[in-house]
């Protein structure tokens, strides 16, 4: 049986930033491949490159921003290679759909719902006439459960609830008919109850349109529950990934294993990881991890770990491992 290509895949993906302080190395190696009709959790601390690495994907990155090296592949198409208006155009927010961290500044507060959502799919989707993307917002509202579809358009985003804001973002994000959706951090604004519905909605939709996510988060309770892949990244660099189940039942990283420590769910006794995230100004010779490990070695501090090691089929880039497991030409 042929195994599908990946609708996304980030190979070797290194990022710098100028700044007045010196050349930040924000990415430096990052690779993961979320497969057709999956949802592929992003982890990490607050610091780690997540937010830079949703930008690099959708090509909207700062002044003073440099790839050094690396693919992200959507597709088939190389997108790091597409001009800005390609890009713009053809793939973010046709394509490639987006439901952002905060449902409160997402908005403009000064135009109604409909006008901004229906502004959207003119520019995206321009192939369908006003009628017919109404009719489509409209059920997409209905579909994501928000209270009387049709008079929400012509309410302004101050007249929602955070969890309604969510949910009209998330119809938005699905309006142009995108194959990939990425979902940054939705909902880390949200209560408990209405983040439950929101991650119930979002496997709902994944399955029900045949959609690929792309899911960033700090919070493993929210990959256990929702994620099929699972990809830890630290300080810019990915340092595990595999299916979540795996990953979470068994980490390799002392990193997955310290972010386990920190959840209520999954341990005993809550225990913080000491230190921070290290400055993308400074990166250290070996491990950026090792400062904060209770199982570093000396060699930890001295090289950095090889960044394809496989470990029981998933892939873990520990100094620990480099020497006992296969390496992946």
């Amino acid at each position: 049986m042929s195994v599908a290509s990946p609708i996304l895949a980030v190979r070797g993906l290194k990022l710098s930033i100028r700044t007045d302080e010196g050349i930040a190395r924000i990415l430096d190696h990052i690779d993961f491949a979320l497969q057709p009709g999956h949802i592929l959790g992003i982890v990490g601390e607050s610091g780690c490159g997540k937010s830079t690495l949703i930008r690099a994907v959708l090509g909207i990155l700062p002044l003073g921003a440099t790839v050094e090296a690396g693919d992200v592949d959507f597709a088939g198409e190389k997108l790091l290679r597409l001009p800005e208006r390609e890009l713009s155009r053809r793939i973010r927010g046709s394509r490639i759909g987006f439901v952002p961290q905060d449902p409160y500044l997402a908005l403009n507060p000064v135009f109604k719902i409909g006008r901004q959502v229906l502004e959207i799919m003119r520019w995206h989707a321009p192939g369908r006439g006003a009628a017919q993307h109404r009719e489509r917002l409209i059920g997409l509202l209905r579909r994501v459960h928000l209270p009387d579809a049709e008079a929400a358009l012509d309410r302004y985003p101050h007249q929602f609830s955070g969890g309604q804001r969510q949910r009209l973002l998330i119809a938005a994000a699905l309006a142009c008919g995108p194959e990939l959706v990425i979902a940054d951090e939705p909902t880390t604004a949200l209560d408990v109850t209405t983040q439950q519905q929101i991650l119930a909605l979002l496997r709902e939709l994944t399955e029900e349109f045949g959609l690929s996510m792309l899911f960033v988060t700090h919070d493993l309770g929210v990959v256990a529950e929702l994620c099929d892949e699972t990809c830890v990244i630290y300080a810019g660099q990915t340092v595990e990934s595999g299916p979540t189940r795996e990953l979470l039942d068994a980490p390799k990283h002392p990193y997955t294993r310290a972010l386990l420590a920190c959840h209520p769910d999954r341990s005993d006794s809550f225990i913080g990881i000491p230190g921070s995230v290290p400055s993308p100004l400074r990166a250290a010779p070996g491990c950026r991890f090792a400062p904060r490990c209770a199982e570093a070695r000396p060699a930890c501090t001295m090289r950095p770990p090889h960044l394809d090691t496989l470990i029981e089929g998933r892939r873990v880039d520990c100094v620990l491992y480099d020497e006992l497991e296969s390496v992946v030409a």
